[in-house]
């Protein structure tokens, strides 16, 4: 094992998928002159060249219905865009073409693609570059959506996306780029839909993605000064999700709180609370507790994002409420 930085691990991906196939290529703002906004893909359109590191104008849903038409025909285009907030201009293309494809031509197209770029808010980015995807997404049939919270998984599960034959959304964050993990230098892959529990625990089940990976860590480790053992379990993807696992977790855990970054209608936590009553409702000792952004648009003042988004003292609060302790 070495540590690298999130965006290194995953240019390795990039790379290390774009040798092993030539019909792979990178296209999205400043990725080749400019070696991408966020340094991932430095250094890649000497080693590719310019057919396959390709700057693009600022105009998401053009470029974005450029690559679905090549992934149509049979190359795997990456599309990278600068956050997530600027592909709104290209949801049109991601989900009325690229998702309903497959069905739409009788599986005669398929649409092996890769959208990938920052996720969610950032700081002082207010309302309109703030903004959490993963809940939109997820709820379009024919997507796959993965949402990572450190270099290791990055790189193991864009590799997956790349080689995958469905389009898939690939969430990052901003605010990760320059985090340090520990990745192996031999080649592997992490299969799309596996949630992983990154610490074992018996009196509550934690779950999250994402940045708010940190927090959902760091609130497990201040109620383990109060003797609460916390499970916590990082979903990395969200479609599919691995309800497998959260259910089996419940089992032996009997409570949840799900710390979601999506607002607070329609988000991946409702989902999550309405699976658990189904399938593990004998199993809750609490009802599903969230901790989503709050239900309006991000402000620009930091107290108020403090106020917003979910926090290590939101989350301990939902977890003493689920065991009805004070």
């Amino acid at each position: 094992m070495r540590e690298i930085r999130f965006r290194e691990a995953l240019r390795e991906a990039l790379q290390e998928e774009m040798r092993l196939d030539d019909n792979v290529f990178l296209m999205g703002e400043e990725v080749a002159e400019y070696n991408g906004a966020y340094k991932v893909s430095q250094g890649m359109l000497d080693e590719f060249g310019a057919k396959r590191i390709i700057d693009t104008p600022i105009a998401e849903l053009g470029f974005t219905g450029i690559a679905v038409g090549a992934s149509m025909n049979g190359v795997r285009p990456i599309v990278e865009f600068m956050t997530w907030n600027f592909a709104i201009l290209a949801m049109d293309q991601i989900v009325n073409c690229a998702a309903k494809m497959l069905q739409m031509s009788g599986g005669q197209f398929s649409c092996p693609i890769v959208f990938r770029g920052a996720n969610g808010s950032a700081g002082q980015l207010a309302a309109t570059h703030s903004q959490s995807f993963e809940a939109a997404y997820a709820n379009i049939p024919g997507l796959k959506v993965i949402s990572v919270s450190n270099p290791y998984d990055a790189k193991g599960l864009l590799k997956s996306a790349i080689r995958d034959n469905d389009p898939v959304v690939f969430m990052e964050s901003e605010v990760m780029y320059g985090d340090l993990g520990e990745v192996p230098e031999e080649e592997y892959l992490i299969p799309i839909g596996k949630a992983k529990i990154v610490r074992e625990g018996t009196d509550v089940t934690i779950v999250s993605f994402n940045k708010l990976m940190k927090v959902a860590i760091a609130a497990a480790d201040e109620l383990a000064k109060d003797g609460i053992k916390a499970e916590v379990i990082d979903l990395r993807t969200i479609r599919p999700l691995d309800y497998d696992c959260l259910v089996n977790s419940v089992k032996k855990t009997n409570r949840m709180v799900v710390v979601d970054e999506n607002w607070p209608l329609g988000s991946i936590a409702s989902e999550i609370a309405y699976a658990m009553q189904k399938h593990a409702f004998d199993y809750l000792d609490a009802p599903v507790q969230r901790v989503c952004q709050a239900d309006v648009p991000l402000a620009y003042s930091p107290t108020l994002i403090e106020e917003s988004i979910p926090n290590v003292k939101r989350v301990m609060q939902a977890v003493k409420d689920v065991m009805y302790v004070s």
